[in-house]
């Protein structure tokens, strides 16, 4: 039976090629499903039914400690260096979607405390 491995939604497309090229140096079988044309669809990376799913996990599992390290490692350089992105510059990079998202967590907690407040004043 086929064994899920890694799935692809929202994931880089340079992490994609990696774990691809770490499948294919082992010798791991495997094939890929998409999203379908509406996305809704599972896109992920299989492990055919002749493959040892531990072994494939582990290979998994240490590539991605080690991205893990070299992306905290390369962020801790950028701070050090004073180019890494702060909060106003993604802001100001995409404005839209930040106030978007400042919308959605307003009205969240609208809806959350509005019922208790509105009981208190009465």
């Amino acid at each position: 039976m086929p064994h899920l491995l890694f799935r692809l939604n929202g994931v880089p497309e340079d992490e994609v090629i990696e774990v691809r090229r770490l499948l294919d140096e082992h010798h791991v079988e495997y094939y890929e499903t998409d999203a379908g044309r509406f996305g809704i669809s599972l896109a992920a990376i299989w492990l055919r039914d002749e493959v040892d799913p531990a072994y494939a996990t582990q290979l998994l599992e240490t590539y991605q400690q080690q991205r893990y390290r070299e992306a905290r490692e390369s962020y801790r350089q950028q701070q050090e260096e004073g180019t890494a992105e702060t909060h106003l510059q993604r802001f100001l990079r995409q404005p839209l979607r930040s106030l978007l998202y400042l919308a959605v967590v307003l009205a969240i907690l609208y809806f959350t405390l509005a019922p208790f407040l509105l009981h208190a004043t009465h």
